[in-house]
């Protein structure tokens, strides 16, 4: 991504900066993660990255070319090579089409024929844990869990290279969660994936992700090494959302200090330009409300926008 920006017209007067000068790399075969409270434009992001949204401006980039410039064959060889997990299983899938025909549908869009489609279906319930059974049922007939694994059954369909997982365990519960965790990281391994995975749950993210992007109203406000930016947070959102991770030792829990986050989100209709974070930062300065701060690398791979941190 590079200067990714996704604004939404809500009147003549009022713009939308869901997604606001975005820029940052994945690597092949790596698990990146895109964190920050709900509404900061993670969705929009992952959904612009795929191509569902237009951009407002800004380029993505796939091995080189920009996907906003594919001519139709380009396009439908786009869409075998990157697809997408959303977030919630109960409304991602057609209530009216069985398992066969949701997992299958990409197939066949791709010339494969209905005797082979089904065949590989069924192999791919079996690699999600499903089964041959399955087949003939509607989504009504399933847990969340389950459906969440057909989801990922139908992206994995086409043998894509990339996959954006948009929060693909937020609606499922904390068993559930780590097996359907566990399982992405079994198949990237199996089949060489690239992961953009967008959550909340940081204890999660930790598990699963080289490096991180952390976003904040639109924009970005800092990313690195996951091991690093979990050690050294320079950013004060950063800092206070990992404050607010669970620890299961209470003398640890004790220990560490929570940092408290004041106010609420401001609107990311017409924000101001300059620090977005800044009306609810306890070190925020004067300059802070008046300047944006720009993305600056402190170490190699380790990025900050904060003018606190260009200040020291």
């Amino acid at each position: 991504m590079k200067n990714l920006c996704k604004y939404f017209e809500i009147s003549r007067k009022e713009t939308l900066k869901a997604v606001d000068d975005l820029t940052f790399d994945i690597y092949k075969g790596e698990t990146v993660s895109l964190v920050g409270e709900s509404g900061c434009g993670k969705s929009t992001t992952g959904r612009t990255m795929i191509k569902l949204y237009n951009p407002t401006s800004g380029n993505v980039y796939y091995d080189g070319k920009d996907i906003f410039k594919y001519n139709h064959a380009e396009q439908k060889e786009f869409c075998k090579k990157v697809q997408m997990i959303f977030q919630n299983p109960y409304s991602s899938l057609n209530p009216r089409m069985t398992v066969k025909d949701i997992v299958g549908e990409g197939l066949k869009q791709h010339g494969m024929s209905t005797k082979d489609a089904d065949a590989k279906v069924e192999q791919l319930l079996a690699t999600v844990g499903l089964n041959k059974d399955h087949m003939s049922r509607f989504p009504h007939e399933f847990s969340g869990g389950q459906r969440q694994r057909i989801g990922i059954a139908r992206a994995l369909s086409v043998d894509p290279e990339f996959i954006i997982c948009d929060e693909p365990i937020s609606a499922l519960d904390v068993s559930i969660q780590a097996q359907v965790i566990n399982m992405l990281k079994e198949l990237q391994e199996e089949r060489g994936l690239t992961y953009l995975f967008i959550a909340h749950d940081l204890s999660v993210v930790k598990y699963i992700s080289d490096r991180v992007v952390v976003m904040y109203l639109g924009t970005m406000v800092e990313t690195a090494e996951t091991d690093e930016l979990y050690a050294h947070p320079m950013h004060p959102y950063t800092q206070a959302l990992l404050s607010a991770i669970p620890e299961a030792d209470p003398n640890k829990a004790k220990a560490n200090q929570r940092i408290p986050i004041k106010g609420e989100i401001p609107s990311p209709i017409n924000p101001k330009n300059c620090c977005r974070f800044a009306e609810r930062c306890q070190h925020a300065t004067e300059r802070c409300f008046k300047e944006m701060p720009q993305m600056k690398e402190i170490a190699p791979g380790y990025k900050v926008a904060c003018h606190l941190v260009e200040d020291k």
